[in-house]
């Protein structure tokens, strides 16, 4: 496919593609995020042939990315918008944070984001895509090998096309979604190819050119935070497991090892043919000693076997395993930035730390550090998403993420709550302080509360104590 969309891009004038050995990589990353790679597949001699098998796997690949994506990207964040100037003080209805929140959920934003996320974490990119269906806004999550970056400046991607193939019975179609920056707008530009390459008409509803008269693109790229040592120059971020392929591969080394020697250190009984069958008392037949579907038991020729019955009860090597699983399992975590003891292998399998992360360690920081990233993507799409829907984008947007690995958020809010009772901060700094909102969406959340109460009630103190 990636031929075919550089063919096609080219056509329409796009020299300035990233080389086809980049989604190469790309395809390798998606490799081991599905848990079968080149690596797993192997031949052992057995003497007379060559014979194919297959490795098992812990699928740590897709367990990194999985994590990085629930500690991001979950239920707990939350995007606040609040206008900059509130014309109605008392007003208890904020329409920007209405209409934000009704066209994530039409959109499954929080379970298709934290996919994403998981992509991207796994591939090395993804993308958030906005655009309009009718009267809809709606939000396209783009993974890595559909984005084609057309210009870039400073690592930022200035222009960039969405490819993906459409299959209609026999027919196979490419559709293109080009976002260009032309005179300070973006104009976004929509193509439909049949598997030659030729041109076909566009769906209904579809138009081939959009100027959106925004001076702010209508998609987002999120990346992990870490510099592409592969190629320094690409505008695309690299897989959060990109430098870790070796360890990935000791892993899988050592539980395939770990299950082979329960496969061939199983016990067996070897025995002498003439001890299979014996004459049965009252017929004379040759009736079998033993059940001829056990594999526990194994046959020998009369004059190969130099005892009646010998025993191969061999020693099994589990702690020996354990331990180069649990030792590959730390120097993993640590290298994609979870730090060493995230994992564990026991015996409910690979489970993840659960305790809460000190400040000052690898997964705080490499989480703040991601999150970074993660917060002007988050923010530029609930600024696109108003201004699609026509609400405007003069607002405040602020995202408060899930912190709770981190610190104890029950601990921070009675903190807070004892300095409010006892006057050191106000009912707005108590919501900044607790919920990461911004001053005017605290101060807004602060006037809702206090509207709400009956009229006849004295100004209340939302916190029964203080000024």
């Amino acid at each position: 496919m990636r031929v075919e969309i550089r063919k096609l891009l080219e056509k329409l004038g796009h020299k300035n593609l990233l080389s086809s050995d980049w989604y190469s990589t790309i395809d390798l990353w998606l490799n081991w995020y599905g848990g079968k790679a080149k690596f797993h597949e192997y031949r052992i001699y057995n003497g007379q042939r060559f014979v194919p098998c297959t490795r098992k796997t812990l699928g740590m690949a897709k367990k990194v990315a999985e994590d990085k994506a629930d500690l991001l990207l979950n239920e707990k964040v939350e995007i606040t918008v609040a206008p900059k100037i509130s014309s109605d003080k008392q007003s208890t209805s904020n329409k920007y944070q209405e209409y934000l929140d009704t066209v994530l959920m039409a959109n499954n934003f929080w379970v298709r984001g934290n996919q994403l996320v998981e992509l991207a974490n796994a591939l090395g990119t993804g993308a958030f895509v906005e655009f309009m269906d009718g009267e809809d806004v709606c939000i396209d999550y783009v993974p890595a090998p559909c984005i084609w970056p057309l210009r870039w400046s400073n690592g930022r991607i200035v222009d960039c096309a969405f490819a993906s193939r459409l299959s209609t019975g026999e027919n196979e179609q490419t559709y293109l979604n080009r976002h260009v920056l032309e005179g300070g707008k973006y104009v976004v530009y929509n193509s439909l190819f049949d598997k030659e390459g030729k041109p076909l008409p566009l769906p209904e509803g579809v138009l081939p050119v959009w100027n959106t008269n925004s001076e702010m693109p209508l998609f987002q790229i999120i990346t992990p935070n870490i510099v592409n040592n592969i190629d320094i120059a690409n505008p695309m971020g690299i897989s959060v497991y990109a430098n870790s392929i070796d360890d990935l591969e000791t892993i899988d080394l050592a539980y395939d090892s770990f299950y082979n020697e329960f496969k061939l250190g199983r016990k067996r009984i070897f025995l002498k043919e003439d001890m299979v069958k014996m004459p049965d008392p009252k017929t004379g037949e040759q009736a079998p000693v033993f059940d001829p579907n056990d594999t526990v038991f194994y046959m020998l020729p009369g004059e190969t076997a130099d005892k009646m019955l010998t025993e191969s009860n061999m020693e099994l090597r589990v702690e020996e395993h354990i331990r180069a699983i649990q030792t590959g399992l730390d120097i993993l975590s640590d290298k994609c930035g979870f730090g060493k003891g995230y994992y564990k292998f026991d015996a409910d399998g690979v489970k993840t730390a659960t305790e809460v992360v000190s400040q000052n360690s690898k997964l705080f920081r490499r989480i703040k550090k991601d999150e970074i990233i993660l917060e002007k993507a988050l923010t530029d799409l609930a600024r696109a998403v108003l201004f699609l829907g026509g609400k405007g984008t003069d607002v405040e947007i602020s995202i408060s993420f899930d912190d709770s690995i981190i610190e104890d958020t029950n601990a921070k809010a009675n903190r807070a709550m004892l300095e409010r009772t006892a006057g050191i901060i106000d009912d707005v700094e108590y919501f900044m302080a607790t919920r990461d909102l911004e001053e005017k969406a605290a101060q807004e959340l602060a006037e809702k509360i206090r509207a709400r109460r009956p009229e006849d009630l004295p100004p209340p103190d939302l916190f029964g104590g203080g000024a």
